[in-house]
């Protein structure tokens, strides 16, 4: 590949845990794996700060995100799109 040519970005998907943020949400990726040498499975979780431009995203959605430039000292993922939106409770 050349300098002009982009590495095409690796998605992320997780489900939005908080959107009370302006301009970000908090997306929860749970992650399963097994221990290599208790050979048990192991259920991690990791919560990632998503830049919102529009404000799409609430709480409950299942979004997928991107890694990107740092916008501040603890967010640098963007939202690509929304994949499934929420039940309203209304």
């Amino acid at each position: 590949m050349n300098k002009t040519e982009q590495m095409p970005k690796q998605l992320y998907t997780g489900e939005v845990v908080s959107d009370k943020m302006d301009k970000t949400v908090v997306v929860e990726i749970v992650r399963t794996f097994t221990h290599s040498q208790f050979l048990k499975t192991v259920r991690t979780t990791k919560k990632y700060k998503v830049h919102d431009e529009q404000e799409l995203a609430r709480v409950g959605d299942t979004i997928e995100f991107y890694e990107g430039r740092p916008v501040s000292k603890t967010k640098y993922m963007y939202l690509a799109r929304v994949v499934n939106k929420a039940a309203s409770l209304d």
